[in-house]
């Protein structure tokens, strides 16, 4: 749902328009009649699949590790 408000309502009430705004509401802020933003929430899981894909296509970049050099850089920088 999408609901209109005017600058000075959206001014007033800003911390529970976000909130709305954080559950999926969309606003339309208008300057008298005239809308001149829409507020929507951030689609953080587009943003984790995006980030999900970019660590992969730069994992797939590197050589394969072995166990054995896993097992030496537990203990790098240890004193024996």
């Amino acid at each position: 749902m999408t609901r209109h408000i005017k600058i000075g309502e959206a001014k007033t009430h800003l911390s529970a328009l976000l909130a709305k705004v954080e559950a999926g509401e969309d606003l339309i802020i208008c300057r008298g009649e005239t809308p001149v933003a829409h507020v929507t929430r951030i689609d953080k899981a587009r943003e984790h699949a995006e980030l999900c894909e970019t660590l992969r296509r730069e994992r797939a970049k590197q050589r394969a590790v072995t166990t054995c050099e896993i097992l030496s850089w537990r203990h790098e920088g240890h004193s024996r």
